[in-house]
């Protein structure tokens, strides 16, 4: 039967790669399939791994029906074996309930990449409904690390280089220091305490154990 699998994990994971790799995969043994992106770093209409891979997808608005361009294609006579859905955070919870009825109504494995929290520690609506209906939920095995050198599991973002918890969460950054809007990976402790690796270089530690207040 199909299923629908949400891969997650935080930033520099391997995430867009395990993506291309298992498009690949299965390109190799003759099925045809779609690809899926959204606001990907490189541009729109664009999948692209930190490695340097990167393959031409559609891109994911807010208001595409994805069940609905998944029947037009299929009446036009294409071929749909899997779907590969990157960015999967950015969706919209909508979007992943077409996502469930596509893999429950149209037989067609659905396979999801995305990040689980934004950068005030929050789950993202897309990656909240794919826990809440995915088949599968499954941590990538390719550890990110902290500068301090434990694993990463918070997303850090950064302005001017100086970490932030409040704001817009989707906005569009760079890991590339010295950017203006940049993101990071940081273990829980560092993240709580807003050490960054430039802070860390500063020898700046945050009196007060962020994302909480002094109440909580």
């Amino acid at each position: 039967m199909a299923e629908l699998i949400y891969y997650c994990g935080t930033m520099d994971s391997g995430k867009s790669t395990l993506a291309l790799q298992t498009a690949h995969n299965h390109k190799s043994r003759g099925r045809s399939g779609l690809i899926f992106t959204s606001k990907d770093r490189a541009g729109s209409g664009v999948i692209s791994s930190r490695l340097g891979l990167q393959s031409a997808a559609i891109e994911v608005d807010p208001d595409l029906d994805l069940h609905k361009l998944v029947v037009e294609r299929l009446s036009l006579g294409d071929r749909i074996d899997y779907i590969i859905c990157d960015e999967a955070q950015f969706y919209q919870a909508e979007q992943i309930e077409q996502l469930a009825k596509i893999v429950d109504g149209l037989g067609i494995d659905v396979f999801a990449f995305g990040i689980l929290a934004d950068f005030r520690t929050k789950l993202f609506p897309g990656s909240a409904r794919l826990v809440e209906l995915a088949d599968r939920v499954n941590t990538l095995q390719v550890e990110a690390l902290c500068w301090c050198g434990s694993r990463a599991t918070h997303n850090a973002r950064t302005l001017g280089g100086v970490m932030v918890t409040e704001g817009e969460q989707v906005v569009v950054g760079d890991v590339a220091p010295g950017a203006e809007i940049a993101y990071e990976v940081l273990c829980r402790r560092h993240h709580m305490r807003r050490v960054t690796a430039r802070a860390s270089r500063a020898g700046h530690t945050s009196p007060l154990p962020l994302p909480f207040t002094e109440n909580e």
